[in-house]
């Protein structure tokens, strides 16, 4: 089972956190320091799998990490994860990340939050694997992605009659 999916930057600076084990809320920024330490250290060429740290479970649990550009993507997961499934569901995030932002960068984590959550719930919900095709994935963000625009024009047409009603008042 996942029990956290942290993004972080090269400074350590938290892009996106998941944790589906509860953790207060001091404790899940301890939990990222601390995931962040143990993989900023590791050099490119070594193995990405990790024992978790002393704060997220220690040697029960796993961290997945992969490093893209600027940015961390890592999965604590517990024993029963298979350490290659878990890189390819990395790879497939990150992938449906750049077909949905077009070159995902940092910027697209940081205003585009609710979408980017929205992604990856598409792919992980309470820390079970939903979804692992990217074909599926982006058929179901295609589709929400139109129903917020009728949404958006229904809204909008709301408005406008509201409007027009104050405008004209009690006749």
């Amino acid at each position: 089972m996942i029990k956290a999916i942290l993004v972080f930057n090269n400074h350590g600076k938290p892009r996106l956190s998941k944790f589906y084990h509860y953790f207060n809320e001091d404790m899940q920024q301890q939990i990222i320091k601390e995931t962040f330490q143990l993989v900023s250290k590791r050099d490119d060429n070594v193995c990405n799998f990790l024992e978790g740290g002393s704060l997220i479970g220690g040697s029960d649990y796993k961290l997945i990490y992969r490093h893209y550009a600027t940015l961390y993507f890592v999965f604590c997961v517990d024993s029963s994860e298979s350490e290659l499934g878990i890189l390819d569901l990395i790879q497939v995030f990150v992938e449906t990340l750049d077909k949905c932002f077009e070159n995902v960068c940092e910027l697209d984590l940081i205003f585009h939050v609710d979408k980017v959550h929205y992604i990856l719930n598409e792919l992980v919900m309470g820390g079970m694997v939903l979804e692992t095709n990217m074909t599926e994935i982006l058929s179901r963000i295609d589709d929400q992605s139109k129903l917020e625009k009728q949404e958006g024009r229904y809204q909008s047409r709301q408005i406008c009659a509201s409007r027009t009603v104050v405008l004209l008042g009690p006749l």
